[in-house]
């Protein structure tokens, strides 16, 4: 039968099931495995007639795949059917069942696809985020403890997890970040890197600057949320403006505690801050991490001796989503704690 014909045949299935049979995908990638290590495809379905669809049968390709799914479907009932290829052959493979049942006058084809390999290397550890086929060591870039002057760089790994040559990159970049990938072009099942540097000189005020950038699969290649890399810095202020100051008459920032245990059930904390030096402590500086953490504090300056309460509240459902770990920031004018870190621990 020519290709075309088998083509036309594939498409029936769908235009006829239009109203009475919907599916997400007709065919699913399930990337690699290894040499007879059992591979499954699932796929979603629904009922969308007012009726039962009844599946009379279900037939592989071949007797390398088998297949499981309901045979009696109410109406507007979601169901899936699994089909799981036994790996027994070495490379590349498409395994294909057809679905006969009262929704439709032609049957209903599914494929799964996928590559068998000798021993498949399993990235999950080195790289654990994907990025669409582009694995990455890393998906949320924090450059701490910055100095003005300091050019600072994180490398980003990465490994093409597809069958397409990629032209990796870093867009929408501030100003004061630069990023250079090695090598230019990472071919399938090769890996590569991406060095981000920092020009600190370039950022103007102390304390926390955030930036989201994003991590791009080709040139060009349209933004969205999937590919969202967020960036944190922290700029500490110069030392030098605390050259020549005498310690004895310095402000002393004392903390109740430096970190607070919160949950779904206790989703409010409070810290005192205390001055305990001989002048006027101020708090330049105080931003969070994350979203979903709220804070109050009375004032931003303390006389020597005074204390206030910072109170705390977290918001479970935000936390849930951030890529680093809830903490506040506070950038002060006591020498020994120009930068105090709170961390949050949300069970």
């Amino acid at each position: 039968m020519k290709k075309a014909t088998l083509l036309f045949l594939a498409l029936l299935p769908l235009a006829a099931s239009a109203q009475k049979l919907t599916i997400n995908k007709t065919t699913i990638d399930v990337g690699k495995t290894s040499y007879e290590v059992p591979v499954t495809a699932t796929f979603e379905l629904r009922n969308k007639s007012s009726k039962h669809i009844v599946i009379s049968e279900m037939k592989t390709d071949c007797g390398c795949t088998t297949v499981d799914g309901p045979r009696n479907i109410g109406p507007g009932e979601k169901f899936s059917i699994s089909l799981t290829y036994d790996a027994k052959m070495l490379g590349h493979f498409t395994k294909q069942v057809a679905v006969y049942s009262n929704a439709t006058k032609a049957p209903l084809y599914l494929k799964m696809k996928g590559l068998v390999l000798e021993d498949a290397v399993d990235y999950s550890k080195r790289y654990p985020h994907d990025f669409n086929g582009l694995l990455a060591s890393i998906d949320n870039i924090e450059f701490d403890d910055v100095s003005k002057g300091d050019n600072p760089e994180i490398e980003i790994l990465l490994m093409n997890d597809t069958e397409e040559t990629m032209t990796p990159n870093l867009h929408h970049l501030p100003a004061y970040l630069t990023a250079v990938a090695m090598p230019e072009k990472l071919e399938p099942d090769r890996s590569g890197k991406i060095i981000l540097t920092l020009n600190s000189e370039q950022i103007n005020k102390y304390g926390l600057t955030q930036v989201p950038i994003y991590l791009a699969r080709k040139l060009g290649e349209k933004a969205s949320e999937e590919m969202e890399i967020p960036v944190s810095i922290v700029l500490l202020p110069d030392k030098k403006i605390f050259e020549g100051q005498n310690k004895d008459i310095a402000p002393k920032l004392s903390l109740s505690s430096e970190t607070l245990n919160l949950d779904k059930h206790h989703k409010n904390g409070t810290i005192t801050m205390t001055n305990k030096g001989k002048s006027q402590l101020n708090i330049s500086s105080l931003q969070m991490f994350t979203g979903g953490v709220r804070v109050k504090v009375p004032k931003m300056s303390l006389m020597p001796g005074e204390s206030v309460k910072m109170s705390v509240t977290i918001i479970p459902s935000q936390i849930k989503k951030a890529r680093s770990k809830p903490r506040i920031l506070m950038i002060t004018n006591d020498p020994e704690n120009a930068k105090v870190v709170i961390n949050i621990n949300v069970e």
